[in-house]
């Protein structure tokens, strides 16, 4: 989707906003907008409070985790954990799994091209006396299961392999690393923040046990993010404080936040076979239309198996932050990496 803006005043008024940014964050659906609203006017009550103002919180709550399963495909609403972010999704599945699992074993396996996230949480469990092994990828930017599976000890107790880079697109085939996993007794995390709400995902066909998403990056709100959590995995809060997700996750939680993240997962599930589609023709029409174009463009990534939204290109001789300071003086907003 592009978002084309109102041209201004002076000298940039013939000039119009594109915004090209959209695996980064998305604006907020009006019906995710509107939806979130009653529960900062009427209904503030805290949902975990037995009185009247914490019925219609709690209903939210829980329809709202009802929404997020679905949309991924979890078999039940519990395996959903809400956080306050992507990036707490993905410190919660590497560091909790790390103290829950460490009886079994203090090894951790990621992939190079993960999230900072991911990659610092296992950093700073590397600090604490966990090791960590990072699996290279080739040239497109994909994980060999066979690297995972040489990378895998008897110490290993998960295995962190992002579903799409939120850089150069490239999809990993997960349910061939999940076999993989499986076949050594090994966990298998997925940071899926920049492909929920874009690309049809299903917890159960990829063979995953820990999710991680963000509202905002399809069409939710910021400051809601979540963790997919298979029914029997044993893992450790980090946040420590009352019951809330069932203990996994102290805190009140913000319901208004919550409820938008809901809405998006209704929408996102109902509307994702139709944009997907529809946004990869707008990206096989860019990336065509560049590289037909200009000879010293290269397309980083994998060809074919990539985010429907993403469009990654080297252009030789130019760095990148000098095109996207360009391009934002062209009214294109963009992102380089």
């Amino acid at each position: 989707k592009l978002e084309i803006g109102k041209p201004g005043r002076g000298e940039e008024a013939a000039l119009r906003k594109v915004f090209f940014d959209h695996i980064s964050t998305t604006r907020p659906h009006a019906e995710v907008v509107e939806a979130m609203m009653p529960f900062f006017r009427d209904h503030f009550g805290n949902a975990l409070s037995l009185h009247q103002f914490g019925a219609e919180p709690r209903r939210a709550v829980d329809d709202a985790r009802e929404k997020v399963a679905a949309l991924v495909g979890a078999a039940k609403p519990d395996e959903i954990i809400f956080t306050s972010s992507g990036t707490e999704a993905n410190n919660l599945a590497l560091k909790g799994i790390a103290i829950a699992q460490q009886k079994r074993g203090r090894h951790l396996v990621v992939s190079g091209i993960e999230h900072f996230s991911v990659l610092h949480s296992a950093r700073s469990l590397e600090k604490l006396g966990w090791s960590v092994t990072t699996v290279p990828v080739d040239s497109t930017g994909l994980v060999d299961p066979e690297e995972v599976a040489k990378a895998i000890t008897k110490e290993t107790v998960v295995v962190s392999v992002g579903l799409a880079n939120n850089e150069i697109g490239t999809i990993q085939d997960l349910a061939a690393i999940s076999r993989v996993c499986k076949e050594k007794n090994v966990l298998l995390h997925t940071d899926a923040i920049a492909a929920v709400g874009h690309v049809p995902v299903n917890v159960q066909a990829f063979g995953v046990d820990l999710l991680s998403m963000a509202a905002h990056r399809f069409y939710g709100p910021k400051g809601a993010g979540a963790l997919y959590v298979r029914k029997g995995v044993r893992i450790s809060p980090l946040i420590d404080g009352g019951i809330q997700e069932n203990g996994r996750r102290g805190g009140t939680e913000d319901v208004p936040a919550i409820v938008g993240f809901g809405k998006a997962a209704e929408i996102a599930k109902a509307k994702v076979s139709e944009w997907e589609p529809y946004v990869r023709r707008l990206r096989d029409r860019v990336i065509e239309g560049v590289t037909e174009r200009i000879d010293a463009v290269t397309l980083n990534g994998h060809p074919t198996r990539r985010h429907p939204g993403n469009v990654s290109l080297c252009v030789k001789y130019i760095e990148g932050e000098a095109m996207r300071l360009f391009l934002n003086q062209q009214g294109i907003v963009a992102s380089s990496g």
